[in-house]
């Protein structure tokens, strides 16, 4: 056996032999002088080719993978042959043909003939995260449109920060990168590639109300505990700035996501940060703490990043905002996501007028069906508040509607055929509410049900699952909101989310959601019992 097995070897060693022996005759007879003429005959090509953009394209996709062929040859030839430099002849000549054949087809046809536009992000409440319907948030919306605007689905690829989406873009690993970022020159100076914009904000110094004096001015950052995202446009302008005011320090975290950073903030946990115009507004929706001190630049346009291949998909992405600007999608949107009223801070003499103007008209519904379903009528009577101050035809810019603000989905799936029907709606919310409640373990007990019920109506129950699993690990209690609720906020921060089924999510709003509405019905029970003289249910 041992001498077939070396009989096998020395005949693989003399194919090898062979088949090197006819490649260096073949490279050095014929395709070495026609590379030569090649050569001198795409001088002019060189020469065109020389500037600084794309002498470091040529350099990243045809130098440097051709050297490591190069090398990987020359370790596999025999060791006689090297010094004849066949490899450096086969290099040069694949190299002239690369030329020819830079890389596959990048124009948008091939995008469109493969079927997916694949984006580089990472989850944030203004680029995309899990909603209780799906993927959702400002980012996804766009993309979404743009996608169906080439005709191709839409896949996601999520990185941990900042400066892995811009790694990956720029490696050619996805289409489109989307980050929250604005377009900023000394990015595009180091080669990363930006789209057309399509929406301006203001870059602003954030912190919180009530701490001291805030600062007015860059110079006065120097008093102040600073923290924003590393690798972001924030901390590129922030060095730009420290030129001129050599005071200036801030802290930067790479694994923090300006969502996090407005937490922390509005937490007291540090003094300020910096976020575009549209992160604050979305954020000041639920922490209304939250304060502008002053703005550092104006009117900056966000953009996505473009993988260096597919610079085509430029003009597409203008064309198709040239599309939903004349069609008013762009405005749909930008409504939707970006157009912030006044926060309504609970308004116990507001609430206690509506009780009296509003409710008598609704409390018979209110009762009927949370009678039909089990559910404590002012705990739904509270909930429909919360959702739309008892007006029958509200209506948000995410598209739900009605007194009990169902998602058009929601009241298909309810049997609503008109969300704008009071009694429909009632019936389709109360309806909703107690299905989730049943889909709650049993473990959970007492009035904790509707607090998890409620809590899975407003961030959906995957990420109430998740929440559950979280305070498991942390060694609390899934089955108490007492505790629960001091998880929920946790899966905001990308060291608890990146390893739960759920991913993202803005967990701190559905703690926020059942407090207001268990103080609603607090003050509801205490107004019915004092006015009746009964109890309120």
């Amino acid at each position: 056996m041992a001498d077939l097995k070396q009989n096998i070897l020395q005949n693989i060693r003399a194919l090898l032999d062979f088949l090197a022996s006819e490649l260096i005759a073949l490279v050095n007879n014929f395709l070495l002088p026609m590379a030569g003429f090649c050569w001198h005959s795409l001088a002019d090509l060189f020469e065109l080719l020389n500037t600084d953009d794309n002498r470091a394209r040529i350099q990243r996709l045809i130098v440097a993978p051709l050297m490591r062929l190069e090398q990987g040859l020359e370790s596999l030839l025999p060791d006689r042959f090297t010094h004849r430099r066949p490899v450096k002849s086969v290099t040069l000549l694949i190299l002239v043909l690369s030329f020819f054949m830079l890389s596959g087809d990048t124009s948008v046809d091939a995008l469109k003939q493969s079927g997916e536009l694949v984006v580089i992000a990472r989850e944030s409440p203004t680029t995309l995260y899990q909603g209780n319907e799906g993927p959702a948030g400002p980012e996804y919306d766009y993309l979404e449109s743009f996608a169906s605007y080439l005709g191709v689905d839409l896949r996601f690829d999520i990185r941990d920060s900042n400066r892995e989406v811009l790694d990956a873009i720029s490696r050619d690993e996805g289409h489109i990168a989307t980050a929250g970022m604005t377009f900023y020159p000394p990015l595009e100076d180091q080669g990363y590639v930006f789209g057309p914009g399509y929406q301006e904000v203001d870059i602003q110094v954030v912190c919180r109300r009530n701490r001291g004096k805030l600062p007015s001015t860059t110079g006065e950052l120097a008093d102040v505990e600073l923290v924003v995202v590393a690798d972001s446009h924030y901390e590129s302008r922030l060095f730009e700035l420290q030129q001129e005011f050599p005071d200036l320090t801030w802290e930067s975290e790479e694994d923090a996501s300006v969502d996090d950073l407005l937490q922390l903030v509005w937490r007291k946990e540090i003094d300020c940060t910096i976020a575009n115009s549209s992160e604050v507004n979305i954020k000041r929706r639920f922490y209304p703490e939250l304060k502008v001190a002053f703005t550092i630049e104006e009117q900056q346009a966000l953009a996505w990043n473009l993988s260096p291949e597919w610079e085509a998909l430029s003009d597409s992405i203008e064309q198709w905002l040239n599309a939903i600007e004349n069609d008013g999608t762009l405005l749909v949107l930008q409504d939707r996501h970006y157009k912030i009223e006044a926060f309504d801070y609970v308004d116990m003499r507001s609430f206690i007028r509506r009780m009296k103007s509003r409710l008598p008209r609704l409390e018979a519904l209110f009762k009927k069906y949370a009678a039909k379903h089990d559910i404590p009528w002012t705990l739904l009577a509270a909930q429909s508040y919360q959702e739309s101050h008892w007006n029958r035809r509200a209506k948000s810019p995410t598209g739900v509607r009605g007194i009990m603000m169902l998602t058009l989905t929601t009241a298909k799936e309810m049997g609503v055929e008109s969300r704008l029907d009071v009694e429909q709606s009632i019936m389709g919310g109360a309806k909703y509410l107690s299905r989730l409640e049943k889909r709650i373990p049993d473990s959970v007990k007492g009035e904790d049900r509707w607090w998890y019920a409620l809590a899975a109506y407003n961030v959906g129950m995957g990420h109430l699952h998740d929440a559950r699993t979280l305070a498991r690990d942390l060694d609390l209690d899934p089955d108490s909101w007492l505790e629960l609720k001091g998880v929920l906020p946790l899966l905001s921060q990308k060291k608890y989310y990146k390893n739960l089924k759920y991913g993202y999510a803005r967990g701190a709003e559905p703690v926020t959601y059942v407090r207001q509405i268990r103080n609603y019905q607090n003050i509801m029970r205490a107004q019915i019992a004092r006015k009746r003289g009964v109890h309120a249910g």
